[in-house]
């Protein structure tokens, strides 16, 4: 099975989710039991609902079982490259930029996380401070200048 890169936190925000799924749960299955006790399912919305919402849970469970079997938490390397988990400015020559390099599953780019494997975090990998990289979107080639780094 091929592991999935996390870093400390993104792994503990998969892991309180599905706590919290779990702890919601049982408070489903009873709605569903009363539901079911409440006879013709055919025409009983409350039970659509809740056997909906149990379906739900369930998904999602498996869906983080599978990722938190598979997650690999890799530390940030303290160093002047930029690698998995460090932190990094960029500018564009009009406004800079400020993100965590992390693993596909956490990232965000609203919350200033991008991925190893997006086209500006591949770009980015390597690098150091006073660098230059090209990143092709689909407007053009952004040249994005590498103002600092740190783990």
């Amino acid at each position: 099975m091929n592991k999935i890169a996390f870093t400390k936190t993104g792994l503990d925000k998969i892991v309180a989710e599905r706590n919290k799924l779990l702890a919601e749960r049982p408070e489903v299955v009873s709605h569903l039991t009363k539901a079911r006790e409440m006879g013709d399912l055919s025409e009983n919305g409350y039970y659509k609902e809740s056997r909906a919402r149990l379906s739900f849970i369930d998904g999602r469970l498996a869906h983080f079982e599978r990722i938190i079997k598979a997650a690999e938490v890799v530390a940030p390397i303290n160093g002047d490259t930029i690698d998995f988990g460090s932190q990094v400015v960029i500018s564009n020559g009009q406004k800079e930029f400020k993100y965590k390099v992390v693993g596909s599953f956490e990232s965000n780019p609203n919350q200033q996380t991008i991925s190893i494997k997006s086209p500006l975090g591949q770009a980015l990998m390597g690098r150091k401070t006073g660098d230059e990289v090209n990143v092709t979107i689909p407007n053009g080639t952004v040249t994005y200048k590498i103002l600092k780094v740190s783990a």
